[in-house]
């Protein structure tokens, strides 16, 4: 149940959002229990952003929001690097112009019901 909600400052492409997925799919497991096969990834492009009062250079907030309430940080110390390497190789936002905020929570609803 992990949900990679990503905002960036510039446009994006179909195939670029395609290639996120996928290295955001690739890096998950990085988070114990989570997996690909229950990732939802959001993207908003366009979004006006400013970094330090500046906005002349790409800018990328994430949200990384899981399901439970013991993820030890290790699991996002090896996260940030992945996501923030996928954001520079497809987008070429620089890791310094990017935000990851992450949040575990053991209230979680789908299909009807709460986990």
């Amino acid at each position: 149940m992990p949900v990679i909600h990503t905002h960036v400052s510039v446009p994006t492409t179909k195939e670029q959002r395609d290639t996120l997925k996928n290295l955001f799919g690739q890096a998950i497991p990085a988070v114990p229990g989570k997996s690909e096969g229950w990732l939802m990834c959001m993207f908003e492009d366009n979004v006006p952003m400013y970094f330090g009062g500046d906005d002349s250079t790409p800018v990328a907030y994430v949200e990384v929001n899981v399901f439970g309430s013991n993820v030890p940080t290790s699991a996002w110390k090896k996260l940030t690097p992945q996501i923030m390497d996928a954001l520079q190789d497809t987008l070429e936002i620089p890791a310094d112009r990017t935000y990851i905020r992450y949040t575990a929570t053991p209230d979680w609803g789908w299909n009807g019901s709460n986990f």
